[in-house]
């Protein structure tokens, strides 16, 4: 579980940063609930007794980072009103 979660991280991270391109931020609209899932499971890895907890944390980190990110360039790019 815990390996799911850093995927889910690192593809949430990635499609992030293509969103931060310019006439591309409309992709923060499917970035985030795609982040939101990673996230439940990575809480979900971490919570349990999982020998893969240190890949939990980091797909925990990746995916609220995701989240926060995307939803400041929304907000900044008239997305969120």
């Amino acid at each position: 579980m815990g390996i799911a979660a850093l995927v889910l991280g690192v593809l949430a991270a990635i499609g992030m940063t293509i969103a931060f391109i310019p006439c591309l931020g409309w992709l923060n609209w499917l970035n985030i609930p795609f982040a939101m899932i990673g996230l439940i499971i990575s809480i979900i890895a971490v919570s349990g007794n999982s020998p893969n907890k240190n890949k939990a944390l980091a797909g925990l980190i990746l995916c609220s980072l995701a989240i926060v990110l995307g939803a400041f360039r929304l907000v900044i790019g008239g997305g969120i009103f």
